[in-house]
C-alpha cells in the first residue's frame, strides 16, 4: 500500500500524518478518538476509502504516537487546541477543505470544526460519537463494565508490552459488540502503537482534556451534509445519542451498524466507505 509519512508543525507541536490515494482528490481527514494513534484507522480502511477516489490523511493527535506527547498527568492544551490541530493539517497540505471523518472524541472535535471554520469543512461523517453538549438524561451513560474495566488500569504495567497487550485485548473484547474479534488483527495493532509511540503512558492525558463549552447544543447550526453512523451495541457512546444528532443536524442520515460496538470493526468497512462515498457524491 503506496503511502507516506508527514509531519506537521505548527507553534510548538509537531503532528506525525499520513495519507493514501493522489492529491488532487477530495480529501477526507480522518479524526480518531481518545488515547488511540491514527493506526486506529487501520491501512486497508484508509485504502478503500482511497480506491473510492479519496485522498486520505490520519495521523496522530498530541500525546499518542509519534505527535508531540506531554509529561503523564499533564495536558497544557485543550480540546480547541486539537481542533485547530486538524485545521492546521489542511493548511500544511494546502487543502482549503476536506470531509471530516471522526469517531467517538474525534466526532466531537468535527462537530466544533464545522462550527468554528465551517469553510474547511466540506461534509461531516459521524461515528460512535454524540452530541457536542450537555448530556440527555434519559439516554444511558457509558456502561458500568466500560467502567470497571478502565478502573483495572491501575493494576497493568504500561512499560511492559505483553501486559499491555493483555489489557487491551480484553478491552477490545468489551468493545466489539456481538461481531467476531479478529485477535491477531487487533493484536498486531496494539503491539504496533505500543512500540512506535514516542510516549505511551501520555495517551491518558486525553482523559483531562476540556474546553470547548463555547460550542456546546449548537446542532442546529451544523448545515454540511452530515452522515451519523453508529452500532448498536456501542457501550461506551449509547445508540441512542444518534437519535439525537439525527433530529439536531438538518437533512443528516444514518447508517445502523447491527451488532456493532464501539469499533472500527473490518466487517462494516465496506459500508462505511460506501456511505461516505455516497455523502460526498464521490
Amino acid at each position: 500500500m503506496k503511502h507516506s509519512e508527514r509531519i506537521v508543525s505548527h507553534g510548538d507541536v509537531s503532528l506525525s500524518t499520513e495519507h493514501f490515494g493522489k492529491r488532487g482528490q477530495p480529501a477526507v481527514l480522518l479524526l480518531a478518538g481518545a488515547t488511540v494513534s491514527m493506526l486506529f484507522w487501520d491501512e486497508e480502511f484508509c485504502q478503500l476509502l482511497a480506491d473510492k477516489g479519496f485522498f486520505v490523511i490520519r495521523y496522530d493527535n498530541r500525546d499518542v504516537g509519534r505527535s508531540t506527547t506531554y509529561e503523564p498527568g499533564t495536558a497544557p492544551y485543550d480540546l480547541l487546541d486539537l481542533l485547530d490541530d486538524a485545521i492546521a493539517i489542511l493548511d500544511d497540505y494546502h487543502l482549503e477543505k476536506a470531509h471530516f471523518v471522526g469517531m467517538s472524541l474525534g466526532g466531537l472535535i468535527a462537530q466544533m470544526a464545522v462550527l468554528k471554520y465551517p469553510q474547511r469543512v466540506e461534509s461531516l461523517t459521524l461515528i460512535s460519537t454524540g452530541p457536542w453538549g450537555d448530556p440527555d438524561p434519559g439516554i444511558p451513560e457509558m456502561d458500568t463494565r466500560i467502567l470497571d474495566f478502565q478502573a483495572k488500569s491501575a493494576t497493568v504495567d504500561w512499560t511492559n508490552e505483553d501486559s499491555v497487550v493483555t489489557y487491551l485485548l480484553e478491552g477490545a473484547a468489551l468493545m466489539s459488540g456481538r461481531k467476531p474479534l479478529d485477535r491477531a488483527r487487533t493484536e498486531r495493532t496494539i503491539r504496533q502503537e505500543f512500540r512506535r509511540a514516542n510516549r505511551y503512558i501520555s495517551m491518558f492525558n486525553h482523559a483531562a482534556l476540556q474546553g470547548g463549552e463555547v460550542y456546546y447544543n449548537r446542532l442546529d447550526e451544523i448545515r454540511q451534509p452530515t452522515l451519523i453512523i453508529h452500532g448498536t451495541d456501542d457501550l461506551i457512546w449509547h445508540y441512542r445519542n444518534s437519535d439525537t444528532l439525527l433530529k439536531g443536524i438538518k437533512g443528516s442520515k444514518r447508517l445502523t451498524l447491527t451488532d456493532t460496538g464501539h469499533e472500527l470493526h473490518p466487517l462494516d468497512w465496506p459500508a462505511i466507505v460506501d456511505g461516505i462515498a455516497d455523502l460526498t457524491g464521490c
